[in-house]
């Protein structure tokens, strides 16, 4: 899901396949990444166990239920009550939707409850907790979505994925060669290289100004099929903890469900 990022800084990285400089488009997750509103409404999923991972699923109604599933890949807030509301709206659309707990019960919130917050975790360090829980993500993710396939794909289902910030990276991975998404989209993404565009085999529905255009190049390059939906004057997070009594970032949050949503149905229904 392509949006209005904020605070990007390119770096360069080695590629292990090949060794030539694989630059990175969206940075890692970040103090921005703390700031948020916590929206109103009880979620109405279960919580089971999937590949030994905490998994919210929801269930969509039965005579809106279009028989395919979504996945949802959290940013560092991980499980908490906005996205669950989010992934809720995903199943009011007509998608069983699950999303995993890569944190496994320590999202950031509970360091941190903001960006200025210094008294909830004295010591915490953002970047040792990140690196913490990419180790267990990266090994995590794919196990995870294995056994979601076994388990919940059935004849004729069609898988689509969609990642806030941290969840980023596992979209474009799951678009790859090998992936089982047959669309993706990401908003306000973090941890993306010029490797997740060049590498995407299927549809992603994508992002700022000199990175969102080179990622809008390589894709074009490419021939990917995509689109990207841009809100001005959004912080970071928006899709996810925008102050909904702000109308303006009530519409944009709103509309960034609706469109991924109906990007979903089309490319699923083809």
């Amino acid at each position: 899901m392509a949006t209005h990022q904020t605070d990007q800084v390119e770096k360069t990285s080695e590629v292990t396949s090949n060794s030539t400089p694989d630059k990175e488009i969206a940075k890692p997750s970040g103090a921005c990444c703390l700031q948020g509103t916590l929206h109103d409404g009880k979620p109405r999923g279960t919580t089971t166990t999937v590949a030994g991972i905490e998994t919210y699923v929801v269930e969509p109604a039965k005579d809106k239920a279009n028989g395919h599933v979504v996945l949802y890949f959290p940013d560092v807030w991980g499980f908490f009550n906005n996205g669950f509301l989010v992934m809720d709206g995903f199943a009011d659309a007509g998608f069983l939707t699950l999303g995993l707990d890569y944190f496994r019960g320590d999202p950031v919130w509970k360091h941190r409850q903001n960006r200025d917050d210094t008294t909830t975790d004295p010591v915490f360090d953002f970047d040792v907790w990140k690196d913490k829980h990419i180790e267990f993500s990266d090994e995590a993710v794919p196990r995870w979505m294995a056994e979601v396939k076994e388990k919940y794909g059935k004849a004729g289902t069609k898988f689509a994925c969609v990642g806030y910030c941290y969840g980023a990276p596992y979209v474009c991975e799951s678009l790859a060669k090998g992936g089982i998404c047959s669309a993706g989209a990401f908003a306000h993404p973090a941890f993306l290289k010029e490797s997740h565009f060049y590498n995407l085999e299927k549809i992603d529905h994508t992002f700022p100004n000199d990175f969102r255009n080179r990622a809008v190049d390589i894709m074009q390059a490419e021939k990917k099929v995509f689109q990207v939906q841009l809100f001005q004057g959004v912080e970071h997070g928006f899709a996810l903890r925008g102050n909904i009594d702000n109308p303006y970032e009530r519409y944009t949050k709103e509309q960034s469900l609706t469109s991924i949503a109906a990007w979903f149905n089309f490319w699923l229904s083809q």
